[in-house]
């Protein structure tokens, strides 16, 4: 079991389905969810997602027609100070393609890998239970998180 302690003063990547369950409410994370983004406010960390994220988390919202709901994840990856979102570049790229070629990873989890990489994350933060850690890189589920 993690704990938000032990991600304080470092870079931290975030899944795009922390977003989902942030933004639309999800009830069964939205303690943990609520503390992690008020350490990321406070400074006590700082959010690292990919570009990748907005494209994930507009999918349902433009199925449903929900332009609302687009619009806020739209300017909450935009306007966050306690998060940088960072392009999906060529070095990227290469380095999801390295990760896929030793690995069973699906691009979108490589590329969002890759950019934590690059950024220098200290952990990776996801509910998908399908992501597992790497060498270089730990996997902090979301749904044990304290």
């Amino acid at each position: 079991m993690g704990t938000l302690d032990a991600i304080a003063r470092s870079n931290i990547y975030l899944d795009a389905n922390l977003f989902i369950y942030h933004l639309e409410g999800f009830a069964e994370f939205a303690t943990i969810l609520n503390r992690l983004f008020e350490k990321l406010d406070n400074g006590e960390a700082h959010g690292v997602t990919s570009e990748l994220t907005l494209a994930e988390t507009l999918v349902k919202p433009l199925q449903q027609g929900n332009a609302l709901v687009c619009s806020t994840y739209e300017q909450f990856l935009r306007d966050s100070k306690a998060l940088s979102v960072v392009p999906v570049s060529r070095q990227i790229l290469i380095k999801a393609a390295e990760l896929r070629a030793s690995s069973a990873m699906k691009l979108p989890d490589a590329i969002h890998f890759a950019t934590a990489a690059e950024q220098g994350c200290s952990a990776y933060v996801t509910n998908d239970k399908r992501v597992k850690s790497l060498p270089t890189m730990p996997v902090l589920p979301l749904s044990e998180l304290t």
